[in-house]
């Protein structure tokens, strides 16, 4: 699983069994058409997994991430990766989920 960067500042974020080639794809535009339209592409992040079904199913939990919470994973920002995924919506703290104290 891999996170990009596209010339525009936004991310990208993938799976492969050889990233080597795929960023050699990205970069010649038959990678993705998000980024094709958005060359160059810089490599900021990747993880490895011993099954290609493992690396898919991480991209498609990062893929859904806020881009603050992409950038601490980016940076290891494990403080800031924890913070980014509470809940941070109004109505989860007006029903009392935000508090200490249970809901009613």
């Amino acid at each position: 699983m891999y996170i990009l960067q596209c010339s525009d500042g936004s991310y990208y974020t993938g799976s492969t069994k050889d990233l080597k080639i795929r960023l050699e794809q990205h970069q010649n535009g038959i990678g993705a058409n998000h980024t094709a339209k958005r060359l160059p592409v810089v490599l900021l992040y990747y993880e490895e997994f011993q099954r290609i079904d493992e690396a898919f199913y991480r991209e498609k939990q990062v893929q859904g991430w806020s881009r603050n919470k992409k950038e601490a994973l980016i940076e290891n920002n494990y403080s800031d990766l924890e913070k980014f995924s509470e809940c941070q919506n109004e109505s989860h703290h007006k029903n009392g989920f935000g508090s200490a104290q249970p809901p009613g």
